[in-house]
């Protein structure tokens, strides 16, 4: 693809003048072989470097080529950094997060893989942090400081409960105030929810509830704020309440639900491994977008050497360029 493809036109001139130099190599070719003393032609003629005389001058057409080509403005695609995105962390800390299904326990691992993850992440994006048990707290609003959410995510305390619609409702929140803030005529900028959980949503119990987790899906959806969910732990995991093993196994279906209505995605995270590829994959998709940009430059510079190297091995060999 090219911004400016009529340009490329002029390669027909190259053409041309490659054209013009083959046939003049032939013309003096000829009139070589016409003259028949060839014992005083190779005294008064001078010696010529064989086939190495035509490197300047395919030199110089090969970067008047690249130089034409920088004129088309040649495009490629490219992922480049998103400045305008915010991105919130909703981290599920109910008791259930103490589960060691995944070692050292699901909370630990999560904090470390979430560490890991603002540490990528491009530095134009507004990061925060919202923690979830019998109630959501946003920690951190949107902020591109990132030691303020790694401070965030290593303070995280267990409590009973989850609150997992309140969550994805305090997010949308702390999203649109970042939105408010910036005005101009392009459009808002975009916006995702990180929503990591291991357990179904206890409060309210009614996933269709005003506060429920399926409601605040359709709500994050009608503002384009895609949720990816990402379901936390095993089906085997446990905890220890009152001296008693608890089962507390993952909600995928409900994770899966929520993804789906908000029109996001939902990956499931049984080891820490797993919880880091997808924080990576994550990481691109929010982080980066495709970009069509100009590479003209690199056609620019490389036409610039090429006539450079073209006019001193011209010099060097004492050829002269047509």
């Amino acid at each position: 693809m090219f911004s400016h493809p009529w340009w490329l036109l002029a390669l027909l001139v190259v053409a041309a003048l490659t054209a013009a130099y083959v046939v003049n190599e032939r013309r003096r070719r000829r009139n070589t072989m016409r003259f028949t003393n060839l014992g005083v032609l190779e005294k008064i003629a001078p010696k010529r470097p064989g086939r190495l005389r035509h490197a300047p001058v395919a030199l110089v057409l090969v970067a008047l080529t690249c130089l034409v080509v920088a004129l088309a403005g040649p495009l490629a695609t490219e992922q480049v950094p998103r400045n305008r995105a915010t991105v919130m962390l909703a981290i599920d800390v109910s008791l259930s997060m103490r589960a060691t299904d995944v070692s050292p326990s699901r909370l630990q691992t999560a904090q470390q893989a979430a560490t890991e993850f603002v540490d990528e992440l491009p530095p134009g994006i507004n990061l925060g942090l919202v923690s979830f048990a019998g109630t959501a707290t946003v920690l951190v609003s949107p902020t591109r400081d990132r030691d303020t959410v790694k401070r965030g995510i290593a303070t995280l305390q267990l409590a009973e409960s989850t609150a997992t619609g309140e969550a994805i409702q305090a997010s949308l929140a702390s999203i649109r105030s970042v939105a408010n803030q910036i005005q101009g005529p392009e459009e808002p900028p975009p916006g995702r929810i990180i929503l990591l959980s291991d357990g179904k949503q206890t409060i309210p119990s009614d996933l269709e509830a005003p506060r429920g987790a399926f409601t605040a899906a359709d709500q994050a959806k009608q503002q384009n704020v895609p949720i990816s969910a990402i379901s936390f732990g095993t089906e085997y995991g446990e905890i220890e309440i009152e001296g008693r093993p608890v089962p507390v196994p993952v909600a995928d279906s409900d994770m899966q639900e929520i993804a789906r209505r908000s029109g996001g995605d939902f990956s499931k995270a049984a080891t820490q491994q797993d919880l880091k590829a997808t924080y990576d994959t994550l990481r691109e998709q929010i982080g980066y977008e495709s970009q069509e940009v100009d590479t003209g430059g690199d056609w620019l510079l490389a036409g610039s050497i090429l006539v450079v190297i073209g006019l001193g091995t011209a010099f060097a060999l004492g050829a002269r360029l047509p």
